[in-house]
């Protein structure tokens, strides 16, 4: 997952888009780039690490520019320790193009042959990214054969892309001396919304909240298949350029994603995870007896809205047992050292007087590796707990994600191919309680009855683009970023 934002205002934006990022680094902490735009020439500046220690007040300066977008990044593909794969992407031609990108292109190496063979175009690095800048370009250059650059060959251009690309791909692109374009693939897995500041300035951005955080009203989510072009005086064009569209967003943002305080697709990000935690109690009580529950307690710190909502509906009291040390850095692998992995205590550390002779119920927002979950469980007996229940507001995660959540490989999933009691065994609680994937989706769908369906391949095995086999998902494992032992993966 990627957090990207662009911005066309007629004042300096290298602040702007810098806050904005900052708003949306939960979506990505391994790199981070801004480019901004003056007198049809590009700057730019990315590296890889957190917002605030790559821009420095000498990078600012040399940030110019009333439009630019940015990019924080949590790679999926490609290569994970590469400068150069930090966003954004540039292509000289044709016009001059920078682009931000957030999912995965699941045919992206077919792509990147034919841009080799057919499109006569090279591709520099493993990042999908590049490949969907690389087509995007291609289709420009066709789209303007004898023809100024307008809304109407932008949007002939994008249809070109929707032809050709599959995955999930939210994008935003600045062409020099033109204007900004974002667009969302057919089936609007991920997320993409625009707004407008009070000065006229437009944003377009992941997530409402870096909408309005930074001072801009959300107008509404793009939708699947949709492009805005947006000319460099901040009017917007809009277009459906997909030939079929069907809004399918991915409902882990919902789950763990995105930040309680936005708004996706018209469902309130906390919202859905109080109504995850309301279905969730009614799967409890049918488990374990409230009156063998003492105290509700979090796994920081997406799941405190189930938690809270679960513990009022089953009338006990909810706690804080658990404090998240915000701050654990890198293990730093120096010559003659073993590598040496990151422990979830290190990140956690428990509360005693919370644990201390109770039966303790703990709620997660999802269970994936089922590392963490079996250390936890472990720390609330260290504390003291008699019993350590377990309740997941998500279903088990079987299968992998292609769409761009960094989700292991099958033989990875804690869930794939056991049943619940065996992999309550595995973690060992003394009882293990998930959510039910019919009634995770209508609790989060009945939000907005515009939303008919959801991805929830990872819950489900079901591929919203209907074009993902067996093979797809082993050459996808491979073109995998390997975050090696020295940096532990998103989610464990």
């Amino acid at each position: 997952m990627c957090g990207i934002v662009g911005v066309v205002s007629n004042a300096p934006v290298n602040q702007l888009i810098y806050d904005a990022l900052l708003l949306l680094q939960h979506r990505g902490q391994d790199a981070a780039g801004i480019v901004t735009q003056q007198d049809r020439k590009f700057f730019m500046h990315k590296a890889r690490g957190m917002v605030r220690d790559i821009f420095r007040t000498r990078n600012m300066r040399a940030l110019p520019g009333a439009s630019g977008l940015g990019q924080v990044r949590y790679p999926t593909a490609g290569n994970a320790y590469s400068e150069e794969e930090a966003q954004p992407f540039y292509a000289s031609a044709p016009f001059g193009i920078v682009l931000v990108h957030n999912g995965n292109l699941t045919n992206a190496q077919a792509l990147k042959a034919e841009l080799y063979s057919t499109d006569h175009r090279h591709i520099n690095t493993e990042s999908d990214s590049e490949v969907l800048l690389g087509v995007l370009a291609h289709e420009l250059e066709k789209a303007t054969r004898g023809a100024a650059l307008g809304p109407e060959e932008v949007f002939a251009a994008v249809a070109g892309v929707h032809r050709r690309v599959r995955g999930s791909y939210a994008v935003i692109v600045h062409i020099a001396g033109r204007g900004m374009l974002a667009f969302r693939d057919p089936f609007g897995i991920r997320p993409l919304c625009f707004g407008r500041g009070a000065d006229g300035a437009v944003m377009v951005a992941s997530e409402t909240v870096a909408l309005e955080g930074t001072g801009h009203t959300p107008e509404r989510d793009v939708a699947p298949g949709e492009a805005l072009f947006v000319t460099l005086e901040g009017t917007v064009h809009a277009r459906q350029c997909a030939a079929r569209s069907q809004l399918s967003p991915c409902i882990f943002e919902y789950v763990y994603l995105a930040r309680p305080d936005s708004v996706v697709d018209g469902i309130s990000v906390y919202q859905a995870r109080l109504n995850l935690g309301e279905t969730l109690a009614k799967r409890v009580v049918s488990m374990v007896p409230p009156d063998q529950i003492d105290v509700v307690i979090p796994i920081p710190e997406s799941s405190r809205p189930s938690a809270t909502e679960l513990a009022h509906l089953i009338g006990k009291p909810y706690r804080e047992g658990f404090v998240k040390n915000r701050y654990v850095g890198r293990t730093f692998i120096m010559p003659g050292q073993a590598v040496r992995k990151k422990s979830v205590r290190q990140k956690l550390n428990a509360i005693a007087s919370e644990f201390a002779g109770r039966n303790v119920l703990l709620v997660d927002d999802s269970i994936v590796r089922g590392t963490t979950s079996k250390e936890i469980v472990q720390m609330a007996r260290e504390a003291g707990a008699r019993r350590v229940y377990m309740a997941s507001a998500a279903p088990p995660v079987r299968f992998p994600n292609v769409y761009g959540i960094d989700m292991p490989t099958k033989e990875e999933l804690v869930a794939h191919g056991r049943s619940v009691e065996e992999i309550r065994q595995i973690i060992g609680a003394d009882a293990l309680i998930y959510q039910d994937v019919d009634a995770m989706k209508r609790a989060v769908g009945q939000l907005n009855p515009q939303v008919h369906n959801f991805d929830a391949s990872c819950f489900d095995g079901v591929y919203v683009t209907g074009d993902i086999t067996d093979g797809d998902i082993a050459r996808l494992n491979q073109q995998r970023v390997n975050v090696h032992d020295e940096e532990e993966s998103a989610r464990a």
